[in-house]
């Protein structure tokens, strides 16, 4: 008796939590990580050094493809592109009555050739000229929203300093990078699912956009684009997203907690709890014994379990520091363990 005793003492039951395996239906996916870009997005700069001499937006305001946004000084160009006007008025009034005398055989044709070249020379200055005096007004390439403005009136600035960012937000790409394992299971117009961790409890629907064909050689992954409509701009560039793909059809697995599985060098391994007989006093004798199983993809709290559990086994789902084979447990699920597919972020 005193030896049963010493061995009790040296192996009590350890209290550990349980749960009782079943199937769910599980979707495949893919999962991967990108970041988010405009559909449209540049950030607008000058062509042309020179003065600001007005600026006509707000900071985070709304404007319309070809809006003018900024004007620099431009009174010397638009001087030089009169005179290089008044210039090729000239040169067509002498281009023209060459061509009436040519007709007269007043003059020869070499007259009149180079009257049309000097005609055709200083249209070009003009052409020029207009260029360079546009540069000096900076407009909306496309329609969108501004971002903060990065100049001062008056302030000289020289040709790409960076003015304000327009990002056109009504279509939102996510560009991210799967293995090129996975290309065979994935095409353009499949449906994708993004989160960002901006709005926990939001899922954002889209499509496959593009596939790039080239695999990137060190990663051996490649980039694939997806498409979001995003009307209320709640997406904005540069966010960090998750991206999940569904692939193939829905198959059942034995799902378990995480908490379930505990990992070591040896592999992957849980605890099944299985009754042991009667103890002393007659009640009934629990004992934890340890199974090697393969684990498939996760889902929020929960893993898949390919082999090693099946169906009505009941698995430790917490405590599992303290067992080895064998052990006697004891049972106590007061406390639930985190067992959902699609887990949320508690706001307090």
């Amino acid at each position: 008796m005193i030896q049963k005793a010493i061995e009790g003492l040296r192996n009590p039951p350890q209290t550990v939590s349980t749960i009782t395996a079943t199937t769910q239906q599980w979707q495949d996916r893919l999962e991967a990580v990108g970041s988010t870009r405009a559909a449209k997005g540049a950030d607008l700069s000058a062509q042309v050094a020179g003065m600001v001499k007005s600026i006509h937006f707000e900071s985070g305001g709304r404007v319309e493809k070809g809006a003018l946004l900024v004007e620099l000084e431009d009174a010397d160009d638009v001087a030089r592109l009169h005179a290089f006007q008044a210039t090729a008025a000239l040169a067509q009034l002498n281009y023209d009555r060459d061509s009436k005398l040519l007709k007269t055989e007043a003059i020869s044709q070499q007259t009149v050739d180079n009257a049309l070249a000097t005609l055709k020379n200083n249209q070009a200055q003009v052409a020029q000229q207009q260029a360079l005096v546009s540069y000096k007004s900076i407009r909306a390439p496309f329609s969108g929203r501004l971002g903060i403005r990065q100049i001062d009136l008056g302030q000289y600035i020289a040709p790409g300093t960076p003015i304000v960012t327009l990002q056109q937000l009504e279509r939102i790409f996510v560009d991210f990078y799967l293995p090129q394992q996975a290309l065979a299971k994935v095409r353009v117009g499949q449906a994708v699912i993004a989160e960002v961790d901006t709005y926990p409890k939001l899922k954002f629907t889209g499509e496959i956009l593009a596939i790039n064909p080239l695999v990137d050689e060190a990663s051996r992954n490649v980039q694939i684009r997806a498409t979001f409509n995003n009307p209320d701009e709640r997406l904005l560039p540069g966010m960090f997203a998750t991206v999940d793909i569904d692939i193939g059809e829905p198959k059942r697995y034995v799902t378990l907690p995480k908490t379930a599985i505990y990992y070591n060098s040896y592999g992957s391994i849980t605890y099944v709890v299985e009754n042991a007989g009667k103890d002393e006093g007659g009640g009934e004798q629990e004992v934890a014994r340890q199974v090697f199983v393969k684990t498939g993809q996760t889902r929020g709290d929960q893993v898949a379990v390919l082999e090693g559990i099946k169906p009505g086994d009941v698995v430790v789902t917490a405590g599992q520091n303290k067992l080895h084979n064998g052990s006697p447990v004891r049972t106590n699920n007061e406390i639930p363990v985190p067992f959902s597919a699609n887990p949320q972020v508690s706001e307090e």
